[in-house]
């Protein structure tokens, strides 16, 4: 009875950290802020991804992102700008809306697998970050009939500069955050 019980807890402490992250992610999308010739806007979005995978692990933290894309093709307004629906994932940002959750997934097993530590969670992220930008750059180029050398202008360039102090930020905030969020486990 008590091994159900405990069990249960667990369950429901997961669900809530993925709602929460999910929320958080929403909310990073909302702060967004678009750049001139640029289809794709700079969001705060990635940085809750990247927390996510950090403090939940892969399987939970891509949850978080599966569930943002999960309430956005019902239509809820819940990804940058307010975008929602299918046909956000044909546009220009619909390979990045994926790579979160290949970020969320590949840096949360890094980061999670052994012991934790700052060189780790870096790591974590620059693998998260590559391949965020490996599935979005490509989907730019196709959507939006661009050159590589257009592609990477708009989709990576700008945006690497925010990264880094995002996945710095990251990482720090996971080493405060970290020790409750385990206990929570």
């Amino acid at each position: 009875m008590i091994q159900v019980e405990n069990e249960k807890l667990i369950d429901l402490r997961r669900l809530v950290n993925i709602s929460l992250f999910t929320s958080l992610i929403i909310v990073g999308g909302y702060l967004s802020l678009p750049l001139p010739l640029s289809p794709v806007p700079i969001v705060l979005a990635d940085f809750f991804v990247m927390l996510s995978g950090l403090l939940l692990g892969g399987r939970a933290g891509a949850a978080s992102v599966g569930l943002l894309i999960f309430l956005s093709l019902i239509g809820l307004p819940v990804l940058a700008g307010g975008g929602a629906g299918i046909a956000v994932y044909y546009g220009p940002t619909g390979g990045f809306i994926f790579g979160y959750l290949a970020c969320a997934s590949v840096a949360g097993w890094i980061a999670n697998k052994g012991t934790p530590g700052i060189i780790k969670d870096l790591a974590a992220l620059v693998c998260g970050n590559a391949l965020l930008y490996a599935l979005g750059v490509p989907w730019l180029k196709f959507v939006a009939k661009l050159s590589w050398e257009q592609a990477i202008a708009f989709g990576l360039l700008p945006f690497i500069g925010g990264m880094v102090i995002k996945m710095i930020t990251a990482v720090a905030l996971a080493r405060i955050l970290r020790p409750g969020i385990n206990r929570l486990r």
